[in-house]
């Protein structure tokens, strides 16, 4: 792999826990590196999840279709977040999820049986991990009583501050679908807040 694409993944390991360079090298001796182009899958409904993939550069959708062929955004990444199906991941079930690139994105990928060998060697990255994990649940906590119990303006409001930068980043239709609302909702709401800057921090989705 190249060295400058696994800098990055050594970064973003700082900021949650320490490593020795005998603990990175063996983590970089199982990581993959793809390009992804715009709208190309990494998951598809149906097919069954078995990596841990980190997002390098670029942002994902993970997102399902209806009966009536509507989407239904459930999750967005950037670069320095995970991405990935865990309920397919842990069960071995075929997902109810498609993942595709919004724009080209590049992604570090880790098969699930190396992923698990490397948190039963390395217990800092097992803690890692596991911070990772706790800060999603809540999160998705997060999102869920946004969901219930927000206007559409409070939802869209919740968005920019869970997910700063993303407004700008990403189609109209596409943070409509994610927050439930309609994009003539989203438009009207953008128009009278001006809110809408485009910038990327390592927050878990």
């Amino acid at each position: 792999m190249d060295s400058a694409i696994f800098e990055i993944f050594k970064q973003y390991t700082k900021r949650y826990v320490k490593l020795t360079d005998e603990e990175l090298e063996r983590i970089e001796s199982v990581c993959a590196y793809k390009k992804f182009r715009k709208q190309q899958y990494l998951l598809q409904e149906g097919d069954v999840w078995k990596l841990h993939v980190f997002i390098v550069k670029g942002c994902l959708r993970t997102y399902s279709i209806d009966e009536k062929g509507v989407e239904h955004i459930v999750g967005f990444g950037i670069g320095n977040w995970w991405v990935g199906d865990r309920e397919s991941l842990k069960s071995g079930k075929p997902s109810k999820f498609n993942i595709d690139a919004v724009n080209n994105s590049e992604v570090i990928l880790i098969k699930d049986r190396d992923f698990n060998n490397l948190l039963t060697e390395i217990p800092a990255f097992n803690e890692m991990v596991n911070t990772i994990h706790d800060r999603s649940f809540m999160a998705a906590q997060r999102r869920i009583l946004s969901f219930i119990s927000h206007s559409a303006e409070e939802k869209y409001f919740t968005f920019l501050e869970m997910y700063p930068g993303f407004a700008a980043c990403i189609p109209k239709n596409m943070i409509a679908s994610f927050l439930g609302i309609t994009r003539e909702t989203l438009s009207r709401i953008r128009k009278a807040t001006g809110k809408s800057n485009c910038r990327t921090d390592d927050r878990q989705v």
